[in-house]
């Protein structure tokens, strides 16, 4: 049972208190910037783990302004699309409301789930946390920021000669009918050159509530081992599939319903990677990453089948 910390009291509750009840996620977005996305990605990933556990669930956006804008960034992160928000009043008789917010109070009912600030600093450095691999040094914040991880591995060199108006912060700028240009939009929804999905596994590397630094180092090393696991799906994909341990899936859902902790997922998806062939065989860590990856939206599994 996926349990969430309702920050108006700061003690956790049931997101589905009644089995098969009806829970709407709701997600506040004042205005169109990095923040704005990452509170949809965690509303996307509150969705994910509660259709996961067969609860039914209601996504609603409720965006002040620059709605469009904000769709098509959320989309090229791979969030899944929610509904506008209407008339709550009559509501379908939910039986949980959860608010997900960077603000203090978005509204008097339900429960409220606080997200943390994101900065984008472009050519920025620093000590980087890792959170997949905690135990090997633990947390460390820059300027009172948690970073997003070198997720092991190292980190490769970015790009520092980008013009700086395309380096700015995961922030959609453009009109509706701009978002139809394709690679334009895109290159000015997300940093320059960069994978959104590394995007997207930077942001799910800190606990939600912390802030977040979307440095170029941070963005790198989320592109490293992105590309390290794709390249691990679809070699594990070639060989026999095998069922995953029950202790495995008990670790990966006692992570994401323990308050949604997706550092804790990607703790245990590396632990997986790093497993000795004879413990857990190549078809079982594929079943695990493919399954885990329903919860992140990670598309780990899109070079299954290029390999020669």
């Amino acid at each position: 049972m996926l349990r969430i910390t309702d920050d108006r009291t700061g003690e956790p509750v049931e997101a589905a208190p009644v089995r098969r009840g009806l829970t709407r996620v709701e997600a506040h977005a004042p205005g169109c910037d990095a923040g704005a996305l990452r509170v949809l990605l965690v509303a996307d990933l509150l969705v994910r783990a509660l259709e996961l556990g067969g609860t039914p669930v209601w996504a609603l956006l409720n965006a002040e302004r620059q709605r469009d804008e904000l769709r098509a960034g959320a989309a090229a992160l791979g969030i899944r699309p929610l509904e506008d928000t209407h008339d709550t009043t009559t509501g379908l008789g939910e039986a949980q409301i959860v608010h997900v917010t960077q603000e203090a109070a978005a509204a008097a009912d339900g429960v409220l789930v606080r997200v943390g600030p994101v900065d984008r600093m472009p050519g920025e450095g620093g000590d980087v946390v890792d959170p997949v691999t905690a135990e090997r040094g633990g947390r460390s914040d820059v300027g009172g920021h948690a970073t997003a991880s070198a997720l092991g591995g190292e980190v490769d060199a970015v790009d520092s000669t980008a013009p700086e108006a395309e380096a700015d912060a995961v922030h959609p700028g453009t009109s509706a009918p701009e978002a139809q240009a394709g690679d334009s939009h895109r290159s000015r929804a997300l940093p320059l050159g960069t994978d959104p999905a590394a995007v997207r596994l930077a942001l799910l590397s800190v606990p939600r509530a912390a802030p977040v630094r979307l440095d170029d180092a941070a963005l790198a090393a989320a592109g490293e081992t992105l590309a390290r696991w794709r390249r691990a799906v679809a070699g594990w994909a070639c060989r026999p599939s095998r069922p995953i341990p029950d202790d495995v899936r008990a670790r990966l859902r006692a992570a994401w319903e323990d308050d949604l902790d997706i550092p804790a997922v990607l703790g245990v998806l590396r632990g997986v990677e790093e497993a000795a062939p004879d413990d857990l065989p190549e078809g079982a860590r594929f079943e695990t990453y493919v399954y885990a990856d329903r919860l992140l939206g990670l598309d780990l599994a899109r070079d299954v089948g290029t390999l020669t």
